[in-house]
C-alpha cells in the first residue's frame, strides 16, 4: 500500500455552454435566494437582468459583478406596479436583447393574523407574491416565441404543503403558483417554452435569520 495521502478534488463550478450569452431575468435578485441566482447565472456567462425594490444592495451587487467582467444590469422596480414591471422588462430587453429565461423569484413572507387581514392587505399580499409572476411571464413569452424556446421558473413554497400557519394569504398565493405554472406549461409548451415551479423549504437567508429564527436555535 502506498503511504501517500489522497486529497479531495476542489469543488468546481459546472459550466453549461448553452447559458453563455443567454438573456436571463430574475425578479427579487438583490438579496437572498435571488442574489445567489444572479451570481450563478452571471458565472455561466449569461446576460443577467434583475429587478428589485431594494436599491442600495442591488446596485452594489450589479457593480461588483460588472467589475468582475460579467454582463449584469439592475432595474429598480416595485413589482406590485405592473406598468413599472413592464417598463423594467423593456429596459432589460433594450440592454441585452430578447429574454430567454425568466426566474420569478420575488416574494414576501410577512406573517399575518387571519382575523386582522383587510381587503387592501389581501390584495397587496397577492400582488407581491403571485400577480407579478403572471404579468412577468406575459411580458417575456413573445420574446420566447420569437426565439423558438425559453424557460420560465416560478418560485412557490412548501409552506402550504406542510400546513404552516400564521400567513394564510401568503400560502394561498404560493399554492396558486402551482396552478399558474401548469397552465402556462399547457398553453405554451407547443412553443418550446418550458414552465416549471420550484417549492423551496426554509432557506437560511439573512432575512430569515434576522426575523424568524429563534435566538437559541442552532443551525447544523
Amino acid at each position: 500500500m502506498s503511504d501517500s495521502k489522497q486529497t479531495a478534488n476542489p469543488r468546481k463550478t459546472v459550466i453549461y455552454p448553452d447559458l453563455d450569452g443567454k438573456v436571463v431575468v430574475i425578479t427579487g435578485g438583490g438579496s437572498g435566494i435571488g442574489e445567489a441566482i444572479v451570481r450563478r447565472f452571471a458565472a455561466q456567462g449569461a446576460r443577467v437582468g434583475f429587478i428589485d425594490i431594494a436599491e442600495a444592495p442591488s446596485k452594489a451587487l450589479a457593480a461588483e459583478l460588472v467589475a468582475a467582467g460579467h454582463q449584469v444590469h439592475f432595474e429598480l422596480c416595485d413589482l406590485r406596479d405592473i406598468a413599472a414591471l413592464r417598463g423594467a422588462m423593456e429596459a432589460i430587453r433594450a440592454k441585452f436583447g430578447r429574454i430567454g429565461v425568466l426566474i420569478n423569484n420575488a416574494a414576501h413572507d410577512q406573517r399575518h393574523a387571519t382575523l386582522e387581514v383587510t381587503r387592501d392587505y389581501f390584495d397587496e399580499r397577492i400582488a407581491v407574491n403571485l400577480k407579478h409572476q403572471f404579468f412577468a411571464a406575459q411580458a417575456v413569452i413573445p420574446d420566447m416565441q420569437a426565439l423558438r424556446g425559453g424557460s420560465i421558473i416560478n418560485f412557490g413554497s412548501t409552506s402550504w404543503m406542510i400546513g404552516m400557519g400564521g400567513l394564510a394569504v401568503y400560502t394561498a398565493a404560493k399554492s396558486a403558483v402551482m396552478g399558474l405554472t401548469r397552465s402556462l406549461a399547457r398553453d405554451f409548451g407547443a412553443d418550446n417554452i418550458r414552465c416549471n415551479a420550484i417549492a423551496p423549504g426554509w432557506i437560511m437567508t439573512q432575512r430569515q435569520k434576522d426575523l424568524w429564527l429563534p435566538p437559541n436555535r442552532m443551525l447544523n
